[in-house]
């Protein structure tokens, strides 16, 4: 039997027992104690999280059961999981990020030469790219914890108004143009409401829910609306493109034969507020027709701008 298939076997064995000894391993594959140490030592450095006890009653623990066997990839198996990871590469903060890092490195150093120098070239030549933020997340974590285990939290949040404490239900987290939001239901105000990650300053206390709630899947596919407002704009080809790229305005995009298209639809007027920057943005690729106030909110804020840059000549 291959030293590879041995340790395969072994790997499986000491999974499912997670506490046993040098001498029942010994045992069960008919090997020596001292081949065992041995077999324990590769399995070390492979990452299994293996705590040895000395003494009378010591033995070998598995700290956690939850290690997967090998699994095996083809070359270019493993090289689409590093194209993955390139389009991660512009977070500053994301869940699980020493993890990735642990992943990335287990599975490159494994890779022979020739697929290295494929996932190099990867690296070299495409990238998925957000614009690479300086702010820290660091209760990005937590949050995204607590979300998935239905508690509710009490915060300290940052907003232009100052800093204020927050009874909020997490929905999930999600990531845009290089930053991460939180949709969570405001105890408060009675609606859900969209809160920056960066912004959340301390997690003050947390509250178990019995009943569930929406999940962030869940709300992509739902819009509350309390007061209609139609938005109605004219886009042209690149207003298309930008709409598109913006999560909100994905699904709501209308494009025609020649590549233009619009938006004609009911929204919450409470969203003017949200889409109203977005649509700055835009410029001149975009015409709004409708709602006048969205209309009335870019005026006064390109009237804003001008000031700020008139010519005081």
């Amino acid at each position: 039997m291959s030293k590879a298939k041995r340790l395969l076997d072994i790997l499986m064995f000491v999974t499912t027992k997670k506490k046993f000894t040098a001498q029942e391993i010994a045992d069960e594959f008919h090997i020596s104690i001292r081949t065992v140490h041995r077999y324990i030592l590769d399995l070390s450095d492979m990452g299994l999280p293996i705590y040895s006890e000395q003494g009378r009653n010591g033995g070998y623990t598995v700290l956690t059961s939850r290690f997967l066997p090998p699994i095996l990839f083809t070359e270019e198996e493993a090289v689409s999981i590093f194209f993955a990871f390139q389009s991660l590469n512009y977070y500053r903060n994301l869940p699980f990020d020493t993890e990735i890092s642990s992943v990335e490195h287990k599975l490159y150093s494994s890779l022979q030469s020739e697929a290295k120098i494929k996932i190099d070239k990867i690296w070299s030549y495409i990238a998925f790219w957000n614009p690479k933020r300086t702010i820290d997340t660091p209760l990005l974590n937590d949050v995204l914890k607590y979300s998935i285990e239905n508690r509710s939290l009490h915060i300290q949040y940052e907003s232009k108004s100052g800093i204020r404490k927050k009874h909020i239900r997490p929905i999930g987290v999600y990531a845009h143009d290089g930053l991460w939001y939180l949709p969570a239901y405001d105890y408060h105000k009675k609606k859900i409401l969209l809160y920056s990650v960066d912004c959340i300053l301390s997690i003050l206390s947390t509250e178990e829910n019995e009943d569930e709630f929406m999940n962030l899947k869940e709300w992509f596919n739902f819009i509350e609306i309390k007061k209609p407002i139609r938005l109605h704009v004219h886009l042209t080809m690149e207003g298309v493109r930008q709409c598109k790229s913006v999560p909100y305005f994905e699904g709501f995009v209308v494009t025609q034969e020649d590549g233009t298209g619009y938006i004609n639809r009911i929204i919450d007027r409470g969203e003017l507020n949200f889409i109203t920057p977005l649509f700055l943005r835009l410029g001149s690729h975009a015409r709004i027709l409708e709602p006048k106030e969205l209309i009335v909110g870019l005026r006064k804020q390109a009237e804003e701008i001008l000031t700020r840059y008139q010519d005081d000549n």
